[in-house]
């Protein structure tokens, strides 16, 4: 065995995996405290030190899994994404880039990439992609039709809401999310249009109680399969090692003499 082989051996063992998790936590709450102007002007010195610890520590760690593994480390796209998100904290604080200094809070979705659950659940999430985008459309389509038709029916009198196209369409993602939709919106729209009722009740119910459900259900079957899928490797390589062993046992006893 090589010293890459065992290099990664090492960085693949629990104690370390647990230990970048807790740097990742520990990173986070000292992010928090640098919100905090009391306690930047009480121990301000001390927490940008363990902040620029924390990312020595990862920077160390992504540097030994290139040495381990070499251009296999490219092929991962979770560790491209702990580089990219590593090499953001990096960016010097100048104008052009001082954005990017804003963003070493993303350092905290290298959870995602250490804790295998969070991981199925984002890779859940992108397989549901294709079939989301579908859905996107189809709400897209409703949205354009009730937009039109709200501006065309109530725009003359609620121009704040309904004045435009982008206005409505703002409009009616709020009536979605079904916050202040009755009061603050559609009961004073009725007391114009007393059958207002008409266009936003059917709206919701298309909206927010059948298509974004659709959504959630997909996603929803995403994740069940990335787990079917798991359970199943796990299992083939449960047999696997007991196939191996029993293998192992019926050399032994063909090599015992007899008695």
């Amino acid at each position: 065995m090589n010293f890459r082989q065992r290099l990664d051996d090492w960085l693949s063992q629990t104690w370390v995996t647990n230990l970048v998790v807790a740097v990742i936590l520990i990173n986070a709450v000292v992010l928090g405290m640098e919100t905090s102007q009391a306690l930047m002007a009480e121990a301000g010195p001390l927490i940008l030190a363990l902040d620029q610890a924390c990312l020595a520590f990862f920077v160390v760690e992504i540097a030994l899994k290139i040495i381990a593994r070499g251009w296999r480390f490219f092929k991962s796209g979770w560790n491209v994404f702990d580089l990219l998100i590593v090499g953001a904290a990096l960016a010097p604080a100048s104008q052009g880039l001082s954005v990017l200094r804003a963003l070493r809070i993303l350092r905290v979705l290298r959870v995602i990439s250490v804790a295998p659950r969070l991981r199925r659940v984002v890779e859940g999430f992108i397989t549901a992609l294709p079939g989301m985008g579908s859905v996107f459309l189809l709400m897209a389509i409703i949205f354009y039709i009730g937009a039109v038709m709200a501006t065309k029916l109530f725009g003359s009198s609620f121009p704040d809401w309904f004045g435009s196209l982008p206005q409505s369409g703002y409009t009616l993602f709020q009536i979605m999310t079904l916050e202040s939709w009755s009061m603050g919106i559609v009961r004073p729209v009725m007391e114009v249009y007393p059958y207002a009722w008409a266009f936003f009740v059917p709206f919701i119910m298309v909206t927010t109680f059948a298509v974004v459900n659709l959504l959630v259900g997909l996603i929803v079957n995403s994740m069940q399969d990335a787990h079917h899928e798991e359970a199943g490797a796990v299992t083939d390589a449960y047999r696997d090692e007991v196939l191996h062993r029993l293998i192992a046992i019926e050399e032994r006893l063909d090599k015992k003499p007899p008695v």
